[in-house]
């Protein structure tokens, strides 16, 4: 096998607490993590030698994603290389779905499409552990969405650790992204701000007991939560006002509920019954863009190219 593909799934935070953070500046957290069926689609084709990465599609930023060294799917790429000592070259094709700077990992998702993609293709294919072990290191998000079965998840650390559970019915999941990019590192030097944290005042809060595992997505409703709200929401009230409009949608549907996903900006809203935009007639805020998916029961398998 030469070639193989893969539909990279976006993710949503049902739950978001920041814990503490290391002196080193990295984060802890916890959080529920779903994987939802918006994709990226992700493609690797094997060569003898040369490397090359190129993005397209309609979520792709009009300025494109940056550098090609700071591309997580590229540095995911690197790493896999190096630990396996493999493949010599490779060509990675990524079709942008997933909205940029939105909360919902889709950088993650490429990241850890493409090392699913390469070990696949891998003759000599290398520990599920070792690959977990590459994506610790690309960010709180790839572990999860590395993962060949996992579609829900209590995480906790960095996001390196994580209790999987099993998928809940699939329910609509109602996204609305706001026409602002909100980076990771503003929020969380935000949220160190707000609590005062600096490299010499730490304070992590440690895990001790495993989060309760939801039977169903009442459990979910009622634990719904994300800190990055209270400093996220002053700095960009369309985020807040996008917030305000889905929660008033999911009022209308018993058992929905709204949230701000990761460190925003989309907002969702999980809904018990199947919906387009122009079942709901809502509003959104002036450049905001709105999609419907589901959330999901599985994991896309990755596909051989013949």
């Amino acid at each position: 096998m030469r070639a193989a593909t893969v539909r990279a799934q976006a993710k949503i935070n049902l739950y978001l607490r920041v814990t503490g953070r290391e002196s080193t500046g990295y984060h802890h957290l916890e959080t529920l993590f779903c994987r939802i069926d918006l994709a990226d689609g992700i493609t690797v084709r094997l060569t003898p030698a040369a490397r090359t990465l190129d993005c397209a599609g309609p979520a792709l930023p009009r300025g494109g994603l940056g550098p090609v060294a700071e591309n997580l799917a590229w540095r995911a790429a690197l790493a896999y290389s190096g630990v396996a000592r493999w493949p010599a070259g490779f060509e990675i094709e990524i079709e942008k779905q997933i909205p940029v700077g939105a909360g919902l990992g889709g950088g993650s998702a490429d990241a850890g499409g493409v090392l699913r993609v390469l070990n696949a293709l891998n003759p000599r294919p290398i520990a599920e552990e070792t690959l977990l072990g590459l994506a610790r290191e690309l960010g709180a998000d790839v572990p999860f969405l590395t993962h060949g079965s996992t579609t829900l998840a209590h995480a906790w650390r960095r996001g390196d650790l994580w209790q999987e559970f099993p998928p809940l019915p699939e329910r609509t999941c109602l996204l609305v992204v706001p026409p602002v990019a909100v980076t990771t590192r503003d929020a969380y030097a935000w949220l160190d701000e707000a609590r005062r944290w600096t490299t010499e005042t730490v304070s992590l809060e440690p895990i001790s007991r495993p989060f309760r595992e939801p039977r169903s997505w009442d459990d979910v409703r009622s634990k719904a939560h994300n800190d990055f709200e209270a400093v996220i929401f002053p700095r960009h009230q369309v985020i807040e006002e996008t917030c305000r409009i889905l929660e008033e949608v999911a009022r209308r549907y018993e058992g929905g509920f709204a949230r701000m996903s990761g460190s925003g900006s989309a907002v969702f809203a999980i809904l018990p019954v199947p919906t387009t935009p122009a079942d709901l007639s809502i509003a959104v805020p002036t450049g905001a863009r709105t999609l419907v998916t589901r959330t999901s029961t599985r994991v896309e398998a990755v596909q051989p190219i013949d």
